[in-house]
């Protein structure tokens, strides 16, 4: 076994304790990969404020978390304070993957227009790059697009979400985990008797409340539905935060539904809104493939889903979610008619169909192919 090097921009933060807890996605994932090295080293932006609901402690001793400032944002000082922090940042990136036998530059991220040529054309240590955004996005932000076009003029692997026809040799296609293979079995046990009962259907929506994620649009589609669909809905649970969020709360207190606002949430209380509800709908602009489709998948919960990137290499039109494009409210409307339209045999085959894909999300899955793809390969 060997030691690892993450490099990313994972929020972490301290807690009044001063143990420090990070966004907790990213922090299980590196939890689990104990399995595969006897120690991590995770270089990541450390934030001064308090820690949402969904920190998350790290598990070992063995991941050892080394802060950069929290750098990136929209504003010009923003991006200034970038380039003003670029030496000592790379210093310290420098000093960490000298310590460790590979390391993992996790992109798209700010700190990558100089991070990414640093490693490539200064660095010799081993190591890999996750490029965990739209692999294939037309109209990416500059720093973005360049980050993207340097992976596909270097020779470490790449993995990326999806499976291109013109993907380039280093770039292997490896599944964004997120589950246990304990949560994959509950799952299953889960949806033998989940139906869409009583006419009574609950829809969710998990993610950052801002318009690229398209809770404004989500909001606008269910408000123009007609009456006898509104009378099929039971509870809409919006699950996340934004500095909009009162703007999205106000516009949807307009309505007569019974739209649920809940801020962050803990992983394990996602888990139960992905239980009790039957579709998750993600009108995004822009993703990767987000974990929170497979997650709230295996619970029995479509995923109602914008029909870009890699999204349709495993959600199915009709099969077992629903895809639509452009995005549009009228899209969205339509979509969101023929969930309320499901019987309860049609939905029963819907939420288990494809089942099989779902291991492919596991952290046991994603650990054996970095493993079999990157380490035993010698990378």
């Amino acid at each position: 076994m060997s030691t690892l090097t993450i490099i990313s921009h994972t929020e972490h933060y301290k807690t009044p304790e001063g143990n420090i807890v990070g966004l907790g996605s990213t922090v299980t994932e590196i939890n689990h990969l104990l399995d595969v090295f006897d120690e991590v080293v995770h270089v990541a932006m450390l934030h001064n404020c308090s820690a949402p609901p969904n920190a998350l402690p790290y598990t070992s001793n063995k991941i050892i978390f080394i802060a950069l400032p929290a750098l990136g944002g929209p504003k010009i000082n923003d991006k200034l304070a970038i380039i003003w922090k670029a030496p000592s940042v790379l210093k310290t990136i420098k000093d960490a993957i000298n310590k460790t036998d590979y390391f993992q530059f996790r992109a798209p991220t700010g700190i990558g227009v100089f991070v990414i040529p640093y490693l490539v054309l200064l660095s010799s240590k081993k190591g890999w790059f996750k490029y965990a955004g739209n692999w294939k996005q037309k109209k990416a932000p500059l720093a973005y697009s360049f980050q993207r076009w340097l992976l596909t003029k270097q020779r470490r692997k790449v993995t990326i979400n999806g499976q291109w026809e013109d993907q380039p040799l280093q770039c292997l296609t490896f599944e964004n985990p997120c589950l246990t293979d304990y949560e994959v079995v509950k799952g299953v046990e889960i949806i033998k008797d989940k139906t869409i009962a009583n006419n009574a259907i609950n829809f969710c929506f998990v993610g950052r409340l801002e318009e690229e994620k398209g809770i404004g649009l989500l909001i606008e589609a269910f408000n123009d539905l007609s009456e006898d669909k509104k009378i099929r809905l039971n509870k809409i649970h919006i699950v996340g935060d934004g500095i909009a969020m009162n703007d999205y709360k106000n516009r949807a207190n307009k309505s007569a539904l019974n739209f649920v606002f809940h801020g962050f949430l803990s992983r394990d209380d996602v888990h139960k809104i992905y239980k009790e509800s039957n579709v998750i709908i993600l009108p995004s602009v822009s993703e990767g493939f987000p974990k929170v489709i497979t997650e709230a998948m295996n619970y029995g919960c479509l995923p109602m889903v914008s029909n870009i990137s890699s999204i349709e290499n495993y959600v199915k039109n009709e099969i077992n979610g629903f895809l639509f494009y452009p995005i549009t409210k009228e899209n969205l409307v339509n979509e969101i008619e023929k969930a309320l339209n499901l019987s309860d045999y049609q939905y029963s085959s819907m939420i288990n169909a494809k089942r099989e894909d779902i291991q492919k999300f596991t952290y046991s899955y994603y650990n054996k192919k970095i493993t079999t793809n990157l380490i035993n390969n010698d990378l």
